[in-house]
Order: C-alpha cells, then structure tokens, then sequence
C-alpha cells in the first residue's frame, strides 16, 4: 500500500474558522454582545485578582486559588474571543496552522487548571468546615503550593496529549473548521489519515481528570454535607454552607458544560449544538465566575467595600 506521503496531498498550512453564522445581522449583533461580555470578563477577573492581592482580609488559601481561577478565567477567554470577534466582521477568518495549535494547546492547558483550582477549593472548604482546629496546618502556603504545581502540571500534561495528537493528524483538506476557534473534534474530522490513536489519547487524559477532579469535589461535598447536618445550630449551619454556595455554583456552570462538550456521546447532538454550548464554556463562564463570587460571598463583598472607602478617604 501506498503511504500518505506518496499520495498526491497537499499539507493544509492555514485554516478558515467558519464561526457562529453568515447571517449579517445576526452578526452584528453578536459582535456587540460579544464584545459587552468580554470587556466584563477582562475587567471582572483583572479586578478579582487586584482585590486579592490589596486586600489583607483576603490572604487565605481559598481566594489564593481564586486569583490562579480568575487569571485562568482571563486567558482562556482571551485566547479565543478576539479572534472570534474579527469572524463577525471578515468573510474567511485565517488562523494558522501553528496559530490553531496554540490556541487548541491554551485552551486545553487553562481549562484542566481550571478543573483542578475547583477541585482545592473543594478541599480547601472540606478542612475548613470538617476539620477547622487544623486547617492552618492542612493548607499551610507550603501545601498550597504544592496544590498549585499538581494543578499547573495536570494542564500542561492534558495540553501536551491534545497538541501532539493534533500534529499527528495529517489534514490535508478542506481546511475549513466548522467552529469559532480551534477545538479539536471538528479538527479531527478533517484529517485524512487513521484518527483511532489521536482521538482516544486526548479523551483517555481529558476524562482521567475530569474524573478525579469530580471525586475530589464530590468527596469533599459529602463529609461537608454530613458535617453541617451534624451542625446544632441553625445560624452555624448556614454560616458554613453559605461559605460554600459560590464554589459551588462554579463547579456546577464549568462541569456541566465541559461534561457535555468533551464527554457527551458525539451523535447525542450536533455541530451547533456544540458551538454554542462552547460559546457558554469560553465567553460566558469566565465572565460570571467574577461575579459569582462577588455578589455571593460577604468577605470579597466586604473587602471591596473596605477598599472603596479607603481610597474614598486618601483623596
């Protein structure tokens, strides 16, 4: 048989990103939303993680995470919404070959960071609800630490299987994905060559930390749970529990929708179906997690407002 190489194929260099619709209106429309919610996203997670760092009421393990969640926040949606926004207003949206690696490779790296910040601060709630005389042994700078660099090396494990297997694809046209950014199961679909080894890697470590992040959080939400419902008083069990609804509002939005993209059976739904479901996961998510924990949590609420008088005074 004939190798690939034999075959009369020329190697794709580029592709064109069809994006959400051709209809010019609805276009329009969209750039604006679009836009709205980015500049909210931006200036959202930039004064999340200010607020974090000025903020001496907020030096503690679970707003340590939320900085790296808002930073990672940021990145994700900045590696994918300019370039979608350009689609609303060009006919053929050009990305590179290399360009699309590297967006698929960001996307892929701050998303697992993502998975596994929301998973210590699972635990992170668990030692401060379960077991509170210890918690500053437990999540001790030192652990936190440590929590941070698992994180940082799932990602770049997870990245890693993601980017390789798209260089192993040999796409040799058409070059257009039917998507807004480079994701990768619509890149798959354009390979010429076997795809059975470069699908199932990405999937087998993409659900491998899905599922141990899941466990963490479920875990930690169970002794949680139990240790409220063993809680006395009324005011203490609210107290706790309230400490732990913004997290977990979080962990509901970004699980559901990374579940259905990156785990659903692929014939359960369609292209645009999961268009606009990664819409939510890119665009939408990193904009509410800013304010999910502002509006639902007394101590950011209350550190913003310290911080307002403080600089209403100085002037």
């Amino acid at each position: 048989m004939a190798s690939q190489k034999d075959k009369n194929y020329t190697t794709v260099t580029e592709f064109i990103l069809l994006g959400l619709t051709h209809d010019p209106v609805l276009r329009v429309i969209l750039f604006l939303i679009i836009l709205c919610i980015y500049l909210v996203t931006v200036s959202g997670n930039l004064s999340t993680i200010l607020l974090i760092r000025v903020s001496t009421q907020l030096h503690h393990p679970m707003y340590f995470f939320l900085s790296h969640l808002a930073f990672a926040d940021m990145v994700i949606s900045s590696s994918v919404t300019p370039n979608m926004l350009i689609n609303f207003l060009v006919e053929r949206n050009l990305i590179s070959y290399i360009g699309c690696a590297i967006q698929l490779g960001t996307v892929i790296f701050f998303g697992t960071v993502e998975c596994f910040l929301l998973a210590a601060m699972a635990y992170d709630r668990f030692v401060a609800i379960c077991d509170p005389l210890l918690y500053s042994t437990k999540m001790s700078t030192q652990v936190c630490l440590q929590l941070l660099v698992i994180t940082y090396i799932g990602g770049c494990l997870n990245a890693s299987s993601f980017t390789f297997s798209f260089f192993s694809l040999f796409i040799c046209g058409p070059n257009r994905v039917n998507h807004f950014f480079c994701d990768f199961a619509p890149l798959v679909e354009l390979s010429c060559s076997d795809v059975s080894v470069p699908a199932v890697v990405p999937s087998f470590t993409s659900g491998s930390i899905l599922v141990v992040t899941v466990i963490v959080i479920a875990v930690s939400y169970i002794y949680i749970l139990i240790t409220i419902l063993k809680m006395r008083s009324t005011e203490g069990r609210h107290k706790a529990f309230s400490t732990c609804t913004s997290h977990l509002t979080a962990v509901t939005l970004f699980y559901g929708t990374v579940t259905f993209i990156y785990v659903m059976p692929k014939s359960n739904y369609s292209t645009d179906q999961n268009k606009v479901i990664s819409v939510f996961y890119v665009v939408v998510i990193p904009m509410l997690n800013p304010l999910i924990y502002s509006v639902r949590n007394n101590e950011v609420k209350g550190a913003l407002k310290r911080v307002l008088a403080r600089k209403i005074l100085t002037h």
